[in-house]
């Protein structure tokens, strides 16, 4: 029962997380307006992502363009889009996997198989936090160095988005959901019951 509970929760998790990892593929807000020095008053906010980039004016309005070029993008941006895409799909096949390997389905009767594809399970989840991990991590590393970087102008300098922070919770959320859903397999003794054999001892009469 312990496992069984593990396990829908670690699917929780891991789904939750999952569906932390689409906004954070979707929302335009990796990189946003830093207001320091003489930009600190500004009529306008620009926002970055890595499919489009937008401007909010101080009116509420808000215009968004999608990249016309791959090569528009940075070097950081271009490999946050591939990455977070193969999380998702990565998420997909975790979730997938979790379902028919669940514990509460009937999917598949043996035990045993149930318990390695659990295990499958969350080693795809595993290996999709990561992915969300690194991008997010190597965007807001470079904004930090852009934003210290005396060359660049106030204008140029970014802060740290709203997707990056959604970003960390969606990836801790993977890599937690996928180790419980890890260790919920049972341990060898339980996938492995045997019966132990004993012989009778012969009786009393038997030395007659």
């Amino acid at each position: 029962m312990v496992s069984t509970g593990r396990q829908l929760l670690g699917l929780a998790l891991a789904i939750v997380g999952w569906i932390g990892a689409i906004l954070v593929c979707a929302l335009p807000m990796w990189k946003v307006s830093a207001f320091i020095g003489a930009n600190i008053i500004t009529a306008q906010t620009t926002w970055e992502g890595i499919w489009m980039n937008c401007v909010v004016q101080s009116t509420g309005q808000m215009q968004c363009k999608v990249y016309d070029s791959l090569l528009a993008l940075s070097s950081d941006l271009q490999a946050a889009r591939a990455l977070t895409v193969v999380s998702i799909v990565a998420g997909i096949v975790g979730i997938l996997l979790g379902i028919v390997g669940g514990k509460c389905t009937n999917f598949v009767s043996e035990e045993r198989a149930k318990s390695r594809i659990g295990i499958a399970a969350g080693v795809v989840f595993l290996i999709a936090g990561v992915l969300v991990l690194v991008p997010v991590c190597w965007t807001a590393n470079t904004v930090i160095q852009n934003f210290y970087n005396p060359i660049l102008v106030g204008a140029q300098k970014r802060e740290l988005g709203a997707a990056l922070y959604i970003g960390w919770g969606a990836a801790g959320l993977l890599l937690l959901g996928g180790a419980l859903l890890c260790s919920s397999c049972p341990p060898s003794e339980e996938r492995r019951p045997y019966d132990a054999a004993y012989s009778k001892a012969p009786s009393s009469r038997a030395y007659v």
